[in-house]
């Protein structure tokens, strides 16, 4: 190549970088999905994390049975797609959404929550689901716009682990009133934390706090609290980032046979995370 044809290729490429050349056209505002006229919701609650398997879509469930317990209207919007799986802890595996006047008819827990989730959908709840970002975001406005929510005071969103496409779509596109953020006791979390609470004030969402799940356990035979993990690093990232502690969370076996046995809305003890709950009810 000519010395012009090298600096032609150094700028475009410096261009494409910065993310735009003179010849791109101006990128489109997010589209907000407006809610059915059938449906009005109060609150909007993302719960996040960084990374996966930090335990997001339980601390979602025990938010959810909380909040209900007060005596609030409870709605579970599960954003995760690609791996739902709020439906199962609440004992929904082998029912479907319905359908009624071309909106979907969310499936209820027994305790009369609302929950919404891709596996309500599937024929079965271990088909994968193969689709790319515009028809994630696609799933996300249904699950949000033609879902029939009734009335409801809070919607819990258990979004995919990441920053990925669909969390920045219910970043853009749905009202969102604060996110909580769940991490696990380990060095790398604080980092992954810090592109969640980055991620959320690029969006101009607030943060309500960080919940630390999986942060200990007690011998079932002496009752010695152990660090499997290491020490807790709640309050320390908390502290880094500017949040408030919510609460921690320890590895229990019970939880686990709960959510397995689809009995999260009954038989995980009560009174979990009370600071997480009062962050969000007092907004």
């Amino acid at each position: 190549m000519t010395p012009e044809e090298e600096e032609a290729i150094r700028r475009e490429f410096e261009a494409a970088r910065s993310g735009a050349t003179q010849e791109q056209p101006q990128q489109e505002e997010p589209p907000t999905f407006e809610l059915n006229d059938f449906s009005r919701i109060h609150h909007v609650i993302g719960v996040i994390s960084g990374k996966g398997g930090v335990g997001k879509s339980l601390v979602t469930g025990i938010l959810a049975r909380e909040l209900a317990r007060t005596g609030a209207r409870v709605g579970i919007l599960d954003a995760d797609i690609t791996g739902p799986s709020i439906p199962r802890m609440f004992g929904l595996a082998d029912q479907k959404a319905g359908g009624a006047a071309g909106l979907i008819i969310p499936a209820r827990t027994n305790g009369g929550m609302r929950v919404m989730s891709a596996n309500l959908v599937l024929e079965n709840e271990d088909d994968p689901v193969l689709w790319r970002g515009p028809i994630l975001a696609s799933a996300i406005r249904q699950f949000w716009a033609e879902t029939y929510w009734e009335d409801l005071d809070y919607l819990l969103v258990d979004m995919p682990p990441g920053t990925g496409d669909v969390a920045l779509t219910v970043f853009q596109s749905l009202p969102i009133d604060g996110v909580i953020i769940v991490s696990s006791p380990q060095d790398l979390v604080q980092m992954v934390v810090g592109k969640a609470v980055n991620m959320a004030k690029m969006m101009n969402v607030p943060v309500y706090g960080l919940v630390e799940n999986m942060g200990y356990l007690n011998c079932p035979h002496c009752g010695e609290r152990i660090e499997p993990y290491g020490p807790s690093r709640l309050e320390a990232t908390a502290t880094h980032y500017g949040l408030r502690a919510l609460g921690q969370l320890p590895i229990d076996a019970s939880f686990a046979r709960a959510c397995d046995a689809g009995t999260a809305e009954t038989d995980l003890p009560d009174g979990l995370l009370p600071d997480a709950i009062a962050a969000i009810m007092q907004g």
